[in-house]
């Protein structure tokens, strides 16, 4: 979970202050676990990026290269978009039989 501005002030005041940190919740009548809580996701998640958008390019798929392929014995080859639905070129070789 990402920190608020507002929780992230507070942890860099706190450690430039050198108080201790029951110290500076009372002064800021923050509650000290809560603090406590919040320190422990800022130092888990130190050196992390802040969540960003960043443009991307979306380009259309490559068409697919993959091809069923149909020859007879007489050698004539029928090259099939490998999409080609089942039911159709079973269609097809009955047709051919």
């Amino acid at each position: 979970m990402a920190l608020s501005k507002r929780w992230l002030d507070h942890i860099e005041a706190w450690q430039s202050s050198g108080l201790k940190q029951s110290v500076y919740c009372r002064q800021h009548s923050l509650n000290s676990r809560t603090f406590a809580a919040r320190l422990s996701d800022y130092r888990k998640g130190r050196g992390a990026s802040p969540l960003a958008l960043i443009p991307v390019r979306v380009e259309n798929a490559a068409p697919s290269i993959e091809r069923l392929v149909l020859q007879c014995r007489q050698g004539h080859r029928l090259e099939l978009p490998a999409s080609t639905p089942a039911s159709w070129v079973a269609e097809l070789l009955r047709c051919l039989a």
